[in-house]
């Protein structure tokens, strides 16, 4: 997995979630979301979701499925 295939994979589906990429790119979260920040950093995404949208003390979600990334700039 190279940052290009996270970037391109954002790109065509618009909008995903950590937990599809994880499934998607067989990686762990956190190295996912270093290839994230990066792309965050460039203004090509940006977090649409996540889990401090929950109410306080919910612990029902899994934080993956509620880390959305969208893509914000024109297509690769």
């Amino acid at each position: 997995m190279i940052l290009s295939e996270v970037r391109t994979y954002i790109a065509e589906h618009k909008r995903v979630t950590l937990m599809d990429m994880c499934y998607r790119f067989d990686a762990e979260p956190d190295a996912l979301r270093g290839m994230l920040a990066i792309l965050q950093r460039k203004d090509k995404i940006r977090m649409v979701a996540d889990i401090s949208t929950c109410s306080p003390g919910c612990c029902k979600c899994d934080a993956k499925t509620k880390e959305i990334y969208e893509w914000i700039t024109p297509d690769p």
